[in-house]
């Protein structure tokens, strides 16, 4: 798997990175051996970089990937959890909380140290707690050793600038906001991120199941106008014999300004079908024509946490 340098922490990390939610069924009930058989694939494929969080499954996604990885000697991949966000309503992000969350992680991961970790949806809080109060705290993680480097994640595009324009981290991660119908991320945010040094991962290129075959999640937030049009160019890749879904990732995964993307699949043959599509060359035409597809709905998206973070 091709590899890129996550800005200035010295890591480099596969292109394509392997998202533990689906661990967590926060999709569909996953067994014991779907998980376990999940990550070795990933592992195998070169997706070396594994993503999860206390809120998947809250806490489940985090204690099968520590069964899963169990015997795997720790040197051979890199992690990233995050902290803050527990459940879909319930928010932490006090220094107390960051000190228990992290040591809770470790404990249900098996291991003593995470690479990366994350404050997770920041957009559902007052974001200057974050400034104030939760990174000093991450920082006081990194220098007793338990943590190697920190950033945040989130959707709108604002809370990136509204963090870094007064503090530092080390990466960030977006969602849903670079794929074939939304582009913000790389427009909106990106160059500020290379600017400032910050290794950039984005997550979400399938933007919810909206760029496969599969049916639509009934709490999609996206307009209607997308969901057709995402209908439309599905049925296009069909006729040009074309899964939409390799088509996306094949696009997300070409920005050279993205360190990573992270895609997750409790189903094996699924992450075996990734691994292939990313060292494949993308159909150019096919990608135009979508392109014109998405034209009228390009970037349109949905507001996420706050109003006034959106």
């Amino acid at each position: 798997m091709k590899t890129r340098p996550l800005g200035r922490t010295g890591l480099h990390v596969p292109i394509l990175s392997f998202g533990a939610s689906s661990l967590g069924q926060e999709f569909r009930k996953v067994t014991l051996n779907e998980a376990i058989n999940s990550v070795r694939v990933a592992l195998d494929c070169g997706l070396n970089l594994i993503d999860t969080s206390p809120f998947y499954g809250r806490g489940m996604s985090e204690v099968l990937l520590g069964v899963a990885l169990k015997d795997v000697p720790r040197e051979s991949f890199l992690l990233c959890s995050k902290l803050g966000r527990y459940d879909l309503q319930h928010f932490d992000f006090s220094p107390r909380r960051v000190a228990e969350s992290i040591d809770v992680t470790l404990h249900r991961l098996g291991t003593d140290h995470l690479d990366i970790l994350l404050c997770h949806d920041i957009e559902f809080v007052e974001m200057q707690q974050i400034v104030d109060e939760t990174l000093p705290a991450l920082r006081q993680q990194v220098a007793a050793g338990k943590v190697r480097f920190i950033g945040f994640s989130g959707y709108p595009q604002k809370i990136f600038r509204f963090i870094l324009n007064q503090t530092d981290v080390d990466c960030v991660l977006g969602y849903n906001q670079y794929t074939l119908q939304n582009t913000r991320f790389a427009t909106e945010t990106i160059p500020y991120l290379e600017e400032k040094g910050v290794g950039v991962m984005n997550a979400g290129p399938f933007s919810a199941r909206l760029l496969t075959n599969a049916p639509l999640p009934k709490w999609l937030k996206e307009p209607e106008s997308v969901k057709e049009a995402a209908r439309t160019a599905a049925a296009l890749c069909t006729r040009r014999g074309v899964d939409i879904a390799k088509l996306a990732l094949q696009f997300s995964l070409a920005h050279e300004g993205i360190a990573t993307t992270i895609a997750g699949s409790a189903n094996p043959e699924n992450i075996k079908n990734w691994a292939q599509w990313a060292s494949e060359p993308m159909d150019e035409q096919l990608l135009a024509d979508v392109q014109s597809i998405f034209a009228p709905v390009m970037n349109l998206g949905h507001q996420e946490g706050l109003a006034k973070n959106n």
